[in-house]
């Protein structure tokens, strides 16, 4: 219920900003937020100075609910941004640039892949899964697609320069092994797989996925949480996002969420 602003409600709705920071609590399992999020809820006023208290720390309220908890995502040149330089820089790169492309391209399919079509966006029971092998599997179906697309299947020519962005990194992605183990038998971080691998482990410890089925460092398979599905909603709406999704290279997943990569002949 609505009401006018009292004593400890600046610290209240400040417990909730505090609370959706901290990536894998859920309000079903702490009493504290599970009261905050009806409070968010059911009083305009606290839902207007919990805004107000975010906005202050440089971030946005995407959504507030039982289900995900709060989820905040960082404006620009915000304190709390994790710009995808600083990123990259947690993994040893071959080339800084080229490698900032293909982590790039790993966290957009990652979320293509795990939300393939509109309705899976908009259903909040859906829950999509996605494995390292899956991921680099269909992107690289996608770039060899993209290289018949390109120059009729010459890997001598360049991609056209008025191609999409996304149709440009096709060869950088292919040129990268797929796999190579280091010395403690690790999948080497500079592969395709190893970047895929890096891109789910950084989704889990945000609590946008969940491994499952003893899903280790460098293979498994992983589900989607509310949290993720509304991450994506608002990535679903930038040009680069919806550009790869219009490239029509990606395989389609069936109705229970998992994978399945398609012979080229359906990727039209």
């Amino acid at each position: 219920m609505a009401g006018e602003i009292k004593p400890g409600d600046a610290e209240a709705a400040a417990q909730l900003v505090a609370l959706g920071m901290r990536p894998k609590l859920l309000p079903s399992r702490d009493a504290l937020y599970a009261n905050l999020v009806n409070r968010y809820r059911e009083d305009d006023v606290y839902k207007d100075l919990v805004h107000r208290v975010a906005a202050g720390l440089g971030l946005v309220v995407l959504a507030v609910n039982a289900q995900s908890g709060a989820v905040l995502a960082a404006t620009e040149e915000s304190v709390f941004e994790i710009k995808m330089d600083e990123y990259a820089r947690r993994t040893a790169l071959q080339n800084r640039q080229a490698d900032k492309v293909l982590h790039g391209l790993a966290h957009l399919a990652v979320a293509a892949l795990a939300f393939p079509r509109p309705d899976d966006l908009g259903n909040d029971a859906y829950v999509g899964r996605v494995s390292v092998e899956q991921v680099d599997a269909a992107v690289r179906e996608a770039c060899r697609v993209l290289e018949e697309r390109t120059n009729g299947g010459s890997v001598n020519s360049d991609p056209e320069s008025e191609a999409p962005e996304l149709e440009r990194v096709w060869r950088m992605y292919l040129r990268r092994p797929e796999t190579a183990a280091t010395k403690d038998g690790r999948v080497a971080s500079g592969t395709t797989r190893g970047i895929v691998a890096r891109a789910l482990r950084f989704l889990a410890d945000q609590g946008f996925l969940v491994a499952v089925g003893g899903a280790g460092a460098d293979s498994g398979t992983y589900r989607t949480t509310p949290r993720y599905q509304v991450q994506v909603r608002e990535l679903a709406a930038q040009r680069t996002f919806d550009e790869l999704l219009e490239l029509g290279v990606l395989p389609a997943a069936p109705a229970e969420g998992s994978l399945r990569v398609t012979d080229s002949e359906a990727l039209v």
